[in-house]
C-alpha cells in the first residue's frame, strides 16, 4: 500500500439550521409549520441545507480517491482523538474553523467555504473545486501554512482551556464580576462586566468592539490596534469591560499586553456563576468561583491553517 493511500482525512462539518430545527421539533413538517407560522422563508433553509449536503458529497468523492476518510460532526470535537499525521478539512463557517483549531496539535487545516454567496468566510480561503490541488500541496509539504497563536487559561486545580480567538472571564449572567487582577508586577481589585483576552486571530472580532466603544466614549479617532495584530504574534491583549471605580475597586489595570514572560492572573471573589469560556462557546467553560486562581498566557503550540 502506498504512503499516499495511507493518508487519513478528517472532515469536520456542522448541522445545518434545518437539521437543528428537525432535532428540536422531531420532524421536518413540524419544523416547517413553526417557520411558516412565524412568516420565515422556508425555502432559504432548504436551499442552505441542500447546497451544504452537495458540498459534503463533493468533498467525500474527492478525498476517498486519495486516502482514508472520516466524518466528524462539530459536537464530537472535544472527545475525538486526532492522529499527528491527519489532514483536517473543515467545511465552513469561520467559527467552525476556530473551534476545530484548538483541538489540534499542529495538524494542517484546509478550510472550505461551502456557500460564498452566504458566508464571507475570512478563515475560509478555498472552494470545493480547489480541494484536490490543495490536498496535493499539503501532502507534498508545499502548501502555504499560516501559524495561529492560541491563548491558554490554566486554573490552580489543573484545568486548562485554549482559545483561538478570545477568552472571556466573568459572570455567567448580566451581573458584575468581582476578582483581583495581577499583571506586570501590579495588582488591583475589580468590579466589571468581565475581561476579554484576545489573540491575533481574534483581534479583528470582539476585541474591536471594545476599542470602538472606548473611542466613542472618549471622542478619539483611531487606535494602534484598530487593525488588529498578526495571527502568529506571540502575545495577547487583555481588556476589562466596564470597570467600576469604588473605595475597594480600581480602574488603572484595564488594558495590557500578555506575553510569555508577562502573564495575566485573576483571582475570583465570586461565590458562584463565575465562568471562563473561549471563542464564544459558552457551553464549554471552566468555573471561575471563589478560590479559583486563573493564569492566562500564550500557549506553547500553534495552529496551522492552510492559506491560499
Amino acid at each position: 500500500m502506498s504512503r499516499r493511500s495511507q493518508q487519513r482525512f478528517v472532515v469536520v462539518h456542522r448541522k445545518t439550521r434545518m437539521q437543528e430545527l428537525v432535532e428540536r421539533f422531531n420532524t421536518w413538517p413540524q419544523a416547517r409549520f413553526y417557520l411558516e407560522h412565524n412568516q420565515v422563508d422556508v425555502q432559504d433553509y432548504l436551499d442552505e441545507h441542500d447546497l451544504y449536503q452537495q458540498r459534503l458529497n463533493e468533498v467525500e468523492r474527492c478525498l476517498k480517491e486519495r486516502g482514508r476518510f472520516q466524518w466528524l460532526e462539530r459536537n464530537l470535537l472535544p472527545t475525538y482523538q486526532f492522529s499527528p499525521d491527519d489532514i483536517v478539512v473543515v467545511i465552513g463557517q469561520d467559527g467552525l474553523v476556530a473551534n476545530t483549531l484548538k483541538y489540534l496539535k499542529g495538524q494542517p487545516v484546509i478550510a472550505i467555504n461551502p456557500d460564498p454567496e452566504r458566508w464571507d468566510g475570512q478563515l475560509l480561503p478555498f472552494r470545493v473545486n480547489d480541494l484536490a490541488e490543495i490536498v496535493a500541496q499539503v501532502q507534498a509539504k508545499q502548501s502555504n501554512i499560516k501559524a495561529v497563536t492560541f491563548a491558554k487559561a490554566s486554573t490552580n486545580d489543573g484545568q486548562t482551556l485554549l482559545a483561538v480567538n478570545d477568552l472571556f472571564i466573568g459572570p455567567k449572567t448580566h451581573t458584575s464580576a468581582r476578582y483581583r487582577l495581577s499583571w506586570n508586577g501590579q495588582s488591583e481589585s475589580h468590579s466589571s462586566s468581565g475581561v476579554i483576552v484576545s489573540t491575533g486571530m481574534g483581534s479583528s472580532g470582539w476585541f474591536q468592539s471594545i476599542l470602538a466603544g472606548a473611542m466613542g466614549v472618549t471622542g478619539k479617532f483611531g487606535h494602534p490596534l484598530s487593525g488588529g495584530f498578526a495571527w502568529d504574534d506571540r502575545w495577547l491583549q487583555f481588556a476589562v469591560r466596564e470597570p467600576f471605580p469604588s473605595q475597594t475597586t480600581g480602574t488603572s489595570l484595564v488594558f495590557g499586553e500578555v506575553t510569555e514572560s508577562k502573564p495575566l492572573q485573576l483571582e475570583s471573589f465570586m461565590p458562584e456563576n463565575g465562568v471562563v469560556f473561549s471563542d464564544g462557546v459558552e457551553q464549554d467553560y471552566l468555573a471561575f468561583n471563589s478560590g479559583c486562581i486563573l493564569t492566562i498566557g500564550v500557549a506553547q503550540h500553534q495552529g496551522a491553517l492552510v492559506a491560499a
